[in-house]
């Protein structure tokens, strides 16, 4: 059987099978399905970022009507947050304060306001000690992390001679650049269900990772994984802030045993804040020394970000530097300072978006200081393998990425001085970089299973956090069973089905659809040889090689004459069904190839000279990510990441009150993040790319990578708009007088 010659379905730009019900209201999130006798948990935040509570007075609070329990460190069961890997969480198990924002108590009743009402009457009396605020006043505290980068990398890299490097270069470009706390503000808080049923607690989360949850609970609580079920059907956004468990999560189901009732907990706004993780402020360096006709002789880029008293998160922001442009002598390094306040968290792009602002931005520094253009400086040093790892790309588009999108743009006609091009009293700036991430993909499971009535089923444990799982699985599972796309009904987010990963690192559609391609062959299959060995099939005993499925039916390749549905198969053998399961498993193909995405970010910015405002007017990304498997949602992806990379560049700040250690912008009306206003028409291209090593499908991850040098094209445009170089993110208006 030949599983590529019907492809039907896949690459298509097809509507949602989702999008009905989400308009409808009828897709369920987390805090929205109905529950027998429900009731409502408001969590307490402590006020301070460092000390201990000397005396916590719930007695106000438990005597409010229909309050059914305050739970706090005095009365709380007991608990373990650093078990079941992930984040270390802070399940009231001591009165010790280790950040503002820190859930101290739960308040338990039979009406949301109710609970509210009651937490706020609960009051608290710390021993309040002096705490460690800000990142930049505490460098000489950095230290080298005790834990890897993502996929167990060093933290320190070292390749060539660098010193030597930049002692031989007849231009060198060091800069510092920053980048400032981030939050996520997914459209959908964080919200947990929990419900017990005897010894075991079912959990609707707000997760992007149900397996991931279900073993962080697990461990907290000290049962069994197979006693913690959790189901995610829909995520609201998530852009990694619920890549992890947080402590509301185990707490909710803390609270139910405690109650003896289903409690939903939503963590409210402004409570999203610092116990939910946050992209860390960054520090970074970047030395780069090149020949006078452009080609690299040294790059030098190390990050310093911030991490918790008591847990530690790194932010890669050096990492691509090790592969993307081909330079003999690199070195990258990464530490951390520990400061009074809540882990941070990936977000989207993580290490790959701050750090491609700064080093996109230099290499921005580095074109004008050698009078190239900088596009050509790119080109100039394209790595043709990757630098670090010395292996070859298992696919790389990036010079079409760059001369499609300088064409598509227009780059041919930019006057490169800076202040040159106006309209009217406006500055007009033209700017460019380099996009790329990393090609994750994990292990991976499905069950696809052919019914009787010719429609299929298929179940693989994922999440859908908006990206559009439930539409490109149902085109890929399609496809490799021979149905039409109408037939086929993919199920997903619950942790009764077959395992997966977190839906993070870009990795799903990759890991997903691997398996998902794999149970649709071997249930298509297993359907066939029935045919095969059957004397009443008109399909007996020809060659698997020799037949075509299509529509729900087996075709004889040069015989459409012999044919036979689906349903006359399963009908012959009595019976309702046929299923398959498929494990996707890694193979060698890592250690033979370095795998990546790529794209290049070209934007036109509108600036008003004379109060400092900048407008993004005009943007073309190019992109060679893989084999598309919807063309729309994947287009929605790249415009969404490129939206926010925009937020990144113009707005998003999340500032810290220096004393308290207490988020003041904690709201979407002042931490600002774009609008529609914001935003110009984004045009998105894609590079045809065929990758036969990195999974059965071709597919690379695409939720990322639109983020990576969005912020550094718009840096790079404002300067040659202005002059003005900004290496200090957001670009505001003060900083352009």
């Amino acid at each position: 059987m030949n599983a590529g010659d019907t492809n039907i379905v896949v690459g298509k730009p097809l509507n949602r099978v989702d999008g009905h019900l989400k308009v409808t209201g009828k897709a369920r999130y987390a805090a929205e399905f109905p529950v027998a006798k429900m009731t409502y948990g408001v969590t307490i935040q402590s006020t301070i970022a460092k000390g201990k509570i000397a005396q916590i007075d719930t007695k106000a609070a438990e005597q409010v009507p229909g309050v059914l329990a305050v739970i706090t460190h005095l009365n709380a069961p007991k608990a373990d947050g650093e078990k079941g890997g992930g984040r270390k969480l802070q399940v009231l198990q001591d009165n010790v304060v280790l950040y503002s924002g820190q859930h101290i108590g739960v308040v338990v009743a039979d009406t949301l306001e109710r609970a509210m009402y009651a937490a706020s009457l609960v009051q608290v009396r710390y021993e309040e000690e002096k705490p460690i605020i800000s990142m930049r006043e505490n460098l000489v505290k950095a230290y080298l992390p005790k834990t890897k980068l993502p996929r167990g990398d060093d933290p320190d890299s070292s390749h060539g001679n660098v010193k030597q490097g930049l002692a031989t270069a007849a231009v060198r470009v060091e800069q510092t650049y920053t980048t400032p706390v981030e939050n996520h503000n997914p459209m959908e808080p964080h919200a947990t269900t929990a419900v017990w049923q005897g010894d075991q607690v079912l959990l609707y989360d707000a997760t992007q990772g149900i397996f991931s949850a279900q073993q962080k609970v697990a461990g907290v609580l000290g049962i069994e994984p197979e006693k913690v079920r959790i189901m995610s059907y829909f995520v609201g956004g998530g852009f990694g802030c619920k890549g992890a468990a947080w402590s509301h999560v185990p707490l909710a189901a803390i609270a139910a045993r405690q109650v003896n009732r289903p409690v939903k907990l939503v963590l409210g706004r402004t409570q999203m804040y610092g116990p939910v993780g946050f992209r860390p402020e960054t520090i970074q360096q970047v030395s780069l020394g090149a020949t006078r006709d452009g080609k690299l002789t040294a790059l030098r880029h190390t990050g310093t970000s911030q991490t918790s008293s008591f847990d530690e998160y790194i932010e890669p922001v050096a990492k691509s530097a090790r592969m993307i442009y081909a330079c003999p002598n690199i070195e990258t390094s990464h530490r951390l300072v520990q400061i009074d306040q809540g882990t941070p968290t990936y977000m989207r792009a993580p290490g790959e978006a701050p750090g491609s602002f700064a080093l996109e931005s230099a290499m921005d520094e580095l074109a004008y200081a050698l009078n190239i253009d900088p596009v050509e400086l790119r080109l100039r040093n394209h790595a043709d393998s990757d630098p670090t790892k010395e292996l070859p790309w298992s696919s790389k588009s990036l010079i079409q990425c760059y001369k499609i999108g300088a064409e598509k743009f227009g780059w041919q006609k930019r006057n490169p001085q800076p202040r040159s091009m106006r309209d009217g009293n406006y500055l007009i700036g033209w700017g460019m970089a380099t996009a790329t991430y990393p090609t994750n993909r994990s292990p991976a499971s499905a069950i696809a299973q052919i019914m009787a009535d010719g429609t299929a089923l298929v179940q693989s444990g994922s999440q859908d956090i908006g990206t559009g799982t439930y539409t490109v699985m149902t085109q890929v599972a399609a496809d490799a069973l021979g149905l039409p796309f109408e037939k086929v009904r993919f199920e997903l987010g619950d942790t009764k089905m077959p395992q997966t990963p977190v839906s993070g690192g870009s990795q799903t559609a990759a890991s997903v659809s691997s398996a998902v391609h794999l149970a649709g062959n071997e249930a298509r299959s297993k359907l066939l040889q029935l045919a095969l060995a059957d004397k009443k099939s008109p399909l007996y005993s020809s060659n698997a090689e020799d037949v075509i499925a299509q529509n729900g039916s087996f075709f004889l390749k040069n015989k459409s004459s012999a044919s036979e549905t689906y349903q006359a198969i399963l009908a012959r053998h009595g019976m309702k069904m046929i299923e398959a399961r498929a494990d996707s498993k890694l193979t060698d193909a890592e250690d033979k190839f370095s795998m990546h995405a790529f794209g290049s970010q070209f934007a036109e910015v509108r600036v008003n000279p004379d109060s400092g405002e900048v407008r993004v007017t005009r943007w073309v990304g190019s992109f060679g990510v893989g084999r598309i498997l919807n063309a729309k949602t994947a287009n929605s992806q790249l415009i969404g990441g490129i939206v926010y990379g925009i937020g990144m560049a113009l707005m998003e700040h999340t500032i810290i009150d220096p004393n308290l250690g207490r988020v003041v912008n904690h709201d979407l009306a002042e931490y600002h993040v774009p609008v529609n206003a914001d935003v110009p028409d984004i045009e998105v291209l894609f590079v045809d790319e065929h990758d036969p090593h990195i999974n059965p499908l071709g597919v690379k991850g695409i939720g990322e990578i639109g983020i990576t040098g969005t912020a550094a094209a718009i840096a790079n445009a404002v300067y040659h708009a202005t002059g003005k170089r900004v290496r200090d993110l957001p670009i505001t208006l003060d900083k352009l007088q």
